[in-house]
């Protein structure tokens, strides 16, 4: 991917290397079939990545142990870069049907740190809390995508954060409470509409993909990189990769096909409109 050292985005925080605490609550959310449809058609106009569950092998040092690298800076300012540039895509969008975005921000951490959900540590992945309106990543995650789930690349760390801000775009237009509502009403759905809210994300993370692609931001083999991440992270390759049977019943995020399938679709279409996963 082609991009830019700069300054750190001020959405940013690093907590790297400060000792954390609490365990993370179960974050996600969907909403009703017509509320959405409503809400993408309507408020992000016509034209206009989750919280995986994975147990990391290894973990590295005990918190404000580790030492920052070369590698591990090169990462955060990637990381910087990306989120400005998804956010700054979905502010754009907003803008464009009169609408108002709130920036989420993005926490850096080791192992585990507080976060309105609870708190956040490292064997929930990357993954994005409401209530205080921040996705929470341990570095930690993008090198066992690489080396543990065979998704190495740039743009393949990009369609994590871009999923995680999708989650965002979500919460901010009410999907995600509607969606923790439905649940409620009807438990039995709970983990069917877990799914649909997860593969909403990843279609909007690949609606923000094409307008990197349209921006010239891409290089040749970066789709295939982000392609490979959210097959990396579908339910059915995580059980497998667990040693686990393949138990469809107990996916909240969708299988790996299901994962391609809707980032490609963003991806191509580049419409928000696109992504109902609900109808």
């Amino acid at each position: 991917m082609r991009w830019r050292r700069g300054r750190t985005s001020r959405d940013i925080e690093d907590r790297r290397g400060r000792r954390g605490f609490g365990a993370p609550a179960a974050i996600g959310g969907l909403g009703v079939p017509g509320l959405i449809i409503f809400l993408v058609l309507t408020l992000l106009g016509g034209g206009g990545l989750g919280d995986v569950v994975t147990d990391l092998e290894g973990g590295g040092p005990p918190p404000g142990t580790s030492t920052p690298t070369a590698e591990d800076q090169r990462l955060v300012d990637f990381l910087s870069f990306v989120l400005d540039d998804v956010q700054g895509s979905w502010e754009r969008s907003f803008d464009a049907s009169g609408k108002n975005y709130e920036r989420a921000r993005l926490v850096l951490f080791d192992h585990s740190t507080g976060s309105g959900c609870g708190g956040a540590t490292s064997n929930i992945g990357p993954h994005y809390c409401p209530p205080d309106q921040t996705v929470y990543i341990d570095l930690d995650f993008f090198r066992a995508l690489k080396r543990q789930f065979g998704a190495p690349g740039d743009f393949a760390q990009a369609y994590v954060l871009a999923h995680e801000i999708a989650h965002h775009v979500q919460n901010v237009l009410g999907i995600s409470d509607e969606v923790r509502a439905e649940q409620r009403r009807d438990p039995d759905r709970a983990n069917e509409l877990s799914v649909l809210l997860e593969l909403q994300a990843d279609c909007l993370a690949g609606v923000w993909g094409n307008t990197a692609a349209d921006r010239k931001l891409l290089e040749p083999g970066d789709l295939e990189e982000g392609l490979a991440a959210a097959a990396a992270v579908g339910d059915d390759r995580i059980q497998e990769q667990a040693g686990q049977d393949v138990d469809r019943e107990s996916w909240t995020h969708g299988s790996s096909e299901q994962r391609v399938s809707w980032f490609r679709r963003g991806f191509d279409s580049g419409d928000p409109a696109e992504c109902d996963t609900f109808s």
